[in-house]
């Protein structure tokens, strides 16, 4: 199936998606603030540059768009045109995200994965039971949780 937009259109459009401050990412700020959580904004010094930070629980919290990072859910699809070219850009993603949550370990840091299914479309959590799963996460020992759409979380293991 060809693109129906011209090369230019399509980069033009392919521009102006944001990795930063994205309605995703804002929803969860939202969202824990209104429960008493305080976190930082995309720090550098930490590998992978989490979209948010939580130093007191020591949580990195990134906000994954399932496009961009080849997630199994609903919201994902390939696209039909230069297939080559977005399934090696998503290949080199999961695995950069998967050496950060590695780093992040290894500096004793926890990850927390909410992935946009979570937030939106079909399977998309109610903001309670949303708030709930991150409490939980952060009161916990665990040192990784994926948050997603209502299906069942892969373990750390299994992302590594």
């Amino acid at each position: 199936m060809a693109d129906r937009l011209t090369p230019e259109q399509r980069r033009l459009n392919m521009s102006r998606i944001r990795a930063k401050n994205t309605a995703p990412e804002w929803t969860i700020r939202r969202l824990l603030h209104s429960r008493g959580f305080r976190y930082q904004l995309h720090r550098t010094e930490l590998p992978g540059k989490p979209d948010l930070v939580l130093p007191r629980f020591r949580t990195a919290v990134f906000v994954h768009g399932c496009f961009w990072h080849g997630h199994a859910c609903s919201l994902f699809r390939m696209p039909a045109t230069r297939t080559e070219f977005w399934s090696a850009k998503i290949a080199v993603n999961r695995e950069r995200d998967a050496a950060a949550m590695t780093a992040l370990k290894d500096l004793g840091w926890r990850s927390l994965w909410i992935w946009e299914c979570a937030l939106k479309g079909r399977g998309r959590l109610p903001e309670s039971q949303l708030a709930e799963q991150v409490t939980a996460f952060l009161n916990s020992d665990a040192i990784f949780k994926e948050i997603a759409e209502n299906r069942i979380s892969p373990s750390a293991e299994e992302i590594l």
